[in-house]
This record gives structure tokens, sequence and C-alpha cells, in this order.
């Protein structure tokens, strides 16, 4: 997340995320996501080498993040080119025992996957790329097995951190067999990267330009590991949603007339970050751009930020989700007032919020505004009521009913809740005979003669 709290400046950058439900091809307005971040232990672990003491912490955050309305959570998996899962190719975290390599004795991502699934909370693995250290460039400090030590050619240094090169091949592939293994390995719903690609404002050769040819090399650079990473996803037989959270402009007017009215960091340039590209190119399946600002705010309003972002992705499949910054008091205190202008946009499904902390603390009110907001929020207005507010037809009146699918693809399973497998999947538009219904679930027949089970979040009766 773009321009973190101040507290974390005096350690560095680092990436936060927040969860909210985005189930792959599955997601639909009011995702009410918050990120979990693991990098420093930001959100988690509190503990460090104790199995219980993990387990423990994430239950309680989970039932109280459950309790605030959050149907989606967005763990931070990847915080240093490391995991919080089993992987054959990247070293555990030092997150989790302190020490690089060092397996926690239980596998944290699938833990946490098994808690959300029982509380009908949807969960997305959030990986940062390219970030090897936050500080130091001593590769013989990282554990013996870490690809950054085996191949020092991927790697380059800046500002005491290293990061592996965007440009080289061996990247490429590494981190596409990355996302590979965790969708293969785990029940995800998403797979989502944050807004660090190049350093920021990593210098560019002398007498160079920002639109000059190593500029261009580089945001092709990142966009070849997009497209790449999108083709894994969508060629996995699992329903796996892929998505970006970049920072919240892409450019300003001032460098291009088809910017937003801003005058803030702008992530085309900053961290050679396309997001127009990925958009239009359609390798996405949903963006969270970091809306971290408020309204008013002179160089970044926010709904000058939300219009351009709704303007983006209109008449796309991409679906838009804001990053809002509750981190930052000014934008907790009014985060009731950002809401309603989400809400003024149908392109907007909901919110991605930044911190989890502030969330579960009720900083300056927040999570008692966006609880009271998401319960009177009428539906229809670019805002609907979310998977697990578990609102849903009477079952009376919906059996024997005829619906539309409203989800780009919408998973039809053999039982009604996400723990069940998935039998088929129907595109938007498909026409469907609703035979029953419970809580959230409709039992539903379709054209072929086939029945199975279908969110009644993503289909409307006739």
């Amino acid at each position: 997340m773009r321009r973190i709290i101040a507290v974390m400046v005096i350690v560095a950058l680092f990436t936060a995320v927040g969860g909210v439900q985005v189930a792959a091809a599955e997601s639909a307005p009011n995702v009410q996501a918050v990120w979990m971040a693991t990098v420093f232990n930001i959100d988690f672990p509190n503990t460090k080498n104790n199995v219980m003491a993990q387990k423990i912490e994430f239950i309680d955050k989970l039932d109280k993040l459950k309790a605030a309305g959050v149907n989606t959570i967005v763990v931070q998996v990847r915080p240093k080119a490391d995991a919080l899962y089993q992987s054959a190719m990247n070293p555990w975290s030092d997150v989790l025992t302190g020490i690089q390599g060092q397996h926690p004795l239980y596998d944290p991502l699938a833990f946490m996957i098994a808690e959300a699934r029982q509380r009908g909370i949807a969960i997305q693995a959030w990986l940062n790329p390219y970030r090897v250290t936050t500080s130091g460039t001593d590769l013989s400090a990282l554990c013996a097995t870490h690809p950054a030590r085996l191949h020092p050619d991927w790697v380059f240094s800046y500002n005491n951190a290293l990061y592996y090169n965007p440009e080289s091949a061996g990247v490429q592939r590494h981190i596409v067999s990355t996302v590979e293994e965790i969708i293969k390995d785990y029940d995800i719903d998403a797979i989502i990267l944050d807004d660090y690609f190049y350093p920021s404002n990593y210098p560019l050769p002398q007498g160079e330009s920002k639109d000059g040819p190593t500029a261009a090399k580089r945001r092709q650079n990142v966009n070849d590991m997009v497209s790449k990473v999108s083709a894994a996803v969508k060629s996995s037989a699992k329903n796996v949603s892929f998505g970006i959270s970049p920072m919240g402009i892409w450019k300003n007017k001032a460098s291009d007339p088809t910017g937003s009215e801003t005058t803030g960091s702008q992530g085309y340039y900053t961290v050679h970050a396309d997001a127009r590209a990925w958009i239009k190119n359609g390798w996405i399946d949903f963006i969270v751009p970091q809306i971290y600002w408020e309204t008013g705010h002179k160089a970044a309003d926010y709904e000058t930020l939300v219009k351009w972002w709704a303007n983006e992705v209109r008449g796309t499949d991409v679906q838009l989700y804001i990053g809002q910054g509750i981190y930052r008091d000014v934008v907790a205190n009014q985060i009731d007032t950002q809401l309603k202008i989400n809400q003024k946009y149908p392109e907007v499904g909901g919110s991605f919020y930044y911190g989890m902390e502030s969330l579960l603390n009720n900083t300056v009110d927040c999570r008692a505004k966006i609880l009271a907001f998401n319960q009177t929020a009428a539906p229809g207005a670019g805002i609907v009521a979310s998977r697990s507010s578990g609102a849903s037809a009477d079952t009376a009146q919906a059996a024997q009913r005829e619906g539309t699918v409203t989800a780009s693809i919408l998973n039809i399973r053999n039982g009604g809740g996400l723990q069940y497998a998935v039998l088929a999947k129907v595109a938007r538009g498909t026409k469907v005979t609703v035979l029953d219904a419970k809580t959230g679930w409709y039992n539903v027949r379709l054209a072929n003669g086939q029945t199975g089970w279908a969110s009644a979040d993503y289909v409307v009766l006739h």
C-alpha cells in the first residue's frame, strides 16, 4: 500500500494489503475486504515460533473481522520472496519463526483457508513479486535454499535492499511457477499483487526521460510478468481470480491529458506500472487502486480518483474495488462519506480496507461507521448485500422461479456453501430455474438439465 503508516517509515517501505471477497469469478458488489500484512509482522503473527499462539491469534482476528462485516481477507503469503505456505521453491518466511527457512510446524495458509471457509469468508493470496529484502544487500544472509541466493544473477540492489530484476526471464518464470504452485496446492479465491514493482523512483540512465526507452522497457517487463501470471491463472482448472492493487494515481493530467485531475505520485512513472494496460488487455479480473486520501485532498481528491477509475473499467470485464486507507485518521473519520461516494458509481463493487488494526480497534469509530453503512446500504445502487451478510430470497418465493446469472462466471456447486465442490461454471446472462433455496444459496437447474447450488447473490429472479 502506497505511502504507508508513519510509524513504519522508520523501518522501511512495506507492503500492506487488505482482504476483501473477490471469489474467483464470483466477485460481486459490496465486497468488504481487509488486508492482513505479515511483512514486519504488522498484522500477523504477533508471536513467533509458537503454533498455538499463532492459530489462536488468527481465529480471534478472523472472528472480529467477520463481526465487523468483512467477507474477504487478503493475506500476505509472500512478503519477501518467501512463503507462509508449504512451498517447493520458496523458503518459509522468517515472520513465522524468526528464522528464514525454518519450518513453523504447521501450514499457516492451509489453516487460514480452513478457518475462513468455516466462517463463509473468502481468502486471497497476496504476493509481493519482486522484493527480496526490506533491508540489507548480503545474499549470504538469506537462507541457503533461497532462490535469490541460488540465482544471484536474478537480483539487483537499491537503497540498501535486494530486489528480483523484472527484466530477468528466470525471475518471470519463478513468479509464474510460484503462482501456479499456490493455485494447485491451496483452495484460495484469488491471487493479488500489491503496488510494489520496480523500486520507487528507481533511477533512469543519465539523460533519459520518464517516457524514454529504458522506462518503456521497464513497463514492458512488468507487463510481461502480469500477462504471464494472468495466463497461468486462467489456465488453471480452479476458479481463481487474478487482481492487482496499484498506486491510486495512474498518471496526472499534467503528464497525460487522459490522466486524473491530481498532482500526486504516478504509478506509471514511479514504479513503472501501467495499470491501464492491464485493464485494456484483460489480464486482470479485478483492480484495487489504493485511493488512500481523503475527500478534498489538494493533490489527490478521493472522489476525483474514484470517478477516474470507474471510467477506466467501464465497458470492460474488470471489476473495480476501492482501496481505502483507514490507517489515516482523516480517512477513518470520513469513511462513511467515502462509502456513499463509492455507491454513486455502479462500477465500484466494494472496498479493501488498510490497515487491519485500525478496523479492529475501531479507530475514529471507523468500524462502527462501516458496519452501519453496509447494514443500511440499498441494493442496486452500486452496492448490494454482501455474500457473508446472510441475505437471501425467501425460500417459498424463490422456488420454481426463473433467474439470470449476474456474475461474469458463477460456480455451480454440489452443495449450498463455498466448501462444496464445483460441478460446473456458467457465464453472465445464463438462465437458470430455481428449484429450492436456503440462506444465501439457490438450488438451480441449468438448460442442459444439470442441477446444483449457486450463490443467491449472483442470481437475479424474474
